[in-house]
């Protein structure tokens, strides 16, 4: 996905809010770390769980909006070079909406998000992202799966990483000591190839782009289909 379209630079960072689990919260006076805490409503807005009894929490009870910056990496979830994927920057205020019993006896204050400014940083190139196009988006189908399925993949299928490696072109393949898969959306699957020194990252697309997470065995048995091609073709050659 360009980074340079408006409505998928909205969808990319709409998908990295919605699968990451940690984020880092700034006030003035106050940093966290907060993990799982974050939510998006259905309006599209992030809400944030605080324990009620906590400095931020008390700070933006009694002042009823503080300005906040949040910063969220998109990690990615295999054991691979240069992990971050992508990274967030949101800045707003934060203005409290009610407080409730998590049921184990703890109270939190839900805050909520108003954004002002959002900046998407991927591949050396930040992007600005419209906070009502990030309301409007939907995430990624597989945003709270992919982590799941590449480390399955990754760890319990490799000789399925070697079958769809076949799908790159040999140029790219020259000197490649290791292949990992490093990211799976709605376009298809992103194999990392790794040499001494540097990688490149290939993208092999789904024909068409996946639409709900039940076609995702269909689509991973067409890209199968076409690296055993790929693999009947280069045999011929030799031969």
């Amino acid at each position: 996905m360009s980074n340079t379209h408006p409505d998928a630079s909205a969808q990319r960072l709409r998908t990295i809010v919605a699968a990451a689990t940690s984020l880092e919260l700034r006030t003035p006076g106050h940093r966290a770390d907060l993990i799982n805490r974050h939510s998006l409503d259905s309006r599209g807005r992030i809400q944030i769980d605080l324990p009620v009894n906590s400095r931020l929490a008390t700070d933006i009870a009694h002042q009823r909006e503080v300005a906040a910056v949040v910063e969220i990496a998109d990690v990615a979830p295999t054991p691979v070079r240069e992990r971050i994927r992508g990274r967030g920057t949101l800045s707003g205020w934060l203005t409290p909406v009610a407080p409730r019993d998590t049921g184990d006896g703890d109270e939190e204050l839900t805050v909520e998000f108003d954004l002002a400014t959002i900046e998407l940083s991927i591949d050396g190139v930040t992007t600005m992202v419209d906070p009502v196009d990030f309301a409007a988006a939907e995430p990624d189908p597989l945003a709270t799966e992919e982590a799941e399925l590449l480390c399955h993949l990754d760890r319990h299928h490799p000789r399925t990483v070697e079958w769809l490696c076949r799908l790159v072109a040999p140029r790219h393949r020259y000197g490649v000591r290791r292949v990992v898969p490093l990211r799976l959306d709605r376009y298809g699957l992103v194999l990392r190839l790794e040499r001494v020194s540097g990688h490149r990252d290939v993208r092999l697309g789904f024909t068409p782009a996946l639409r709900h997470p039940d076609e995702l065995r269909q689509r991973m048995a067409e890209l199968l289909d076409r690296g055993a091609t790929c693999g009947r073709r280069s045999r011929t050659r030799l031969s």
